[in-house]
């Protein structure tokens, strides 16, 4: 018994099978799982490509016309003393109310300011040779010689023209003896909260119909929906103006005006 143990085979004790043919099995699975991974991808970002914007600047032109004014005419007088240069200054100002009255402006647009006084000196310069010294010394002397005192009058009106009028024709009043001078009208719009919608409206039209002509020209896409957009500068210029500010313009001196509006948009390409 003993040498036929040891002519044949020895035992296998202790001994694990034999894995390598179930490791090329899993290895060949893998790759088949991958390789099917890469291909579902591909075909996904083939079918889904990625979305397409275009980004656009409206805008919107349009002439308005002042409806309100506001002018100042400013009135002095001088005296001797501070009392007679008030009671001067005081007739001078009912002269100068009741002419803008006549004018078909109203009481309650009328309105005079407070009242400022400045007393006035005659300047002279005469050379002295002052104690210590041997070089002559320019010294200035001042002579009061009275008071100046001013009052402006404001009108804020909605009555444009006759306002406008009124302010060139004012002065009229130095043949009287009135010192007076008149400052050039500030003219504004009021609705401008009301019409700042309306424009930006119309803004951004016009940046549909711009994204819309360049993707015509250009082919293969269609204006899809709005993504974003914000406003730019508002510019209200002179009429015929083309004059623009980073900050945006306001203008105040002319009766007609141009309100030119920018919007900025993004949509999305279909």
């Amino acid at each position: 018994m003993e040498n036929l143990v040891a002519m044949g085979e020895p035992p296998r004790v202790g001994r694990w099978p034999d894995l390598r043919p179930l490791g090329l099995i899993a290895l060949a699975a893998a790759m088949v799982w991958s390789t099917s991974l890469v291909t579902h991808t591909y075909e996904s970002i083939k079918v889904k490509p990625a979305k397409r914007n275009i980004k656009v600047t409206g805008s919107a032109r349009k002439r308005i016309v002042s409806d309100l004014i506001e002018w100042t005419a400013s009135i002095e007088a001088h005296a001797p003393d501070r009392t007679t240069a008030y009671k001067q200054l005081r007739a001078d100002r009912d002269r100068a109310v009741a002419f803008l009255v006549a004018q078909g402006i109203k009481d309650a647009d009328i309105q005079p300011q407070s009242t400022s006084f400045e007393e006035e000196f005659d300047v002279t310069e005469e050379l002295k040779v002052l104690p210590g010294t041997t070089v002559p010394t320019r010294i200035e002397k001042k002579t009061p010689k009275g008071f100046v005192t001013r009052e402006a009058i404001i009108v804020r009106s909605t009555d444009v023209p006759r306002v406008e009028r009124a302010s060139r024709e004012i002065t009229s009043l130095l043949e009287q003896g009135v010192t007076i001078a008149s400052s050039d009208p500030s003219y504004f719009y009021t609705r401008l909260g009301e019409l700042k919608v309306e424009m930006l409206a119309a803004a951004g039209k016009d940046a549909r119909a711009r994204a819309s002509n360049i993707i015509k020209n250009a082919g293969g896409a269609e204006i899809g929906k709005l993504i974003d957009a914000d406003m730019g500068i508002i510019n209200i210029n002179p009429a015929n103006s083309t004059e623009t500010s980073e900050e945006g313009n306001n203008d105040t001196t002319a009766f007609e005006k141009d309100i030119i509006t920018i919007v900025h948009a993004e949509f999305e390409l279909d």
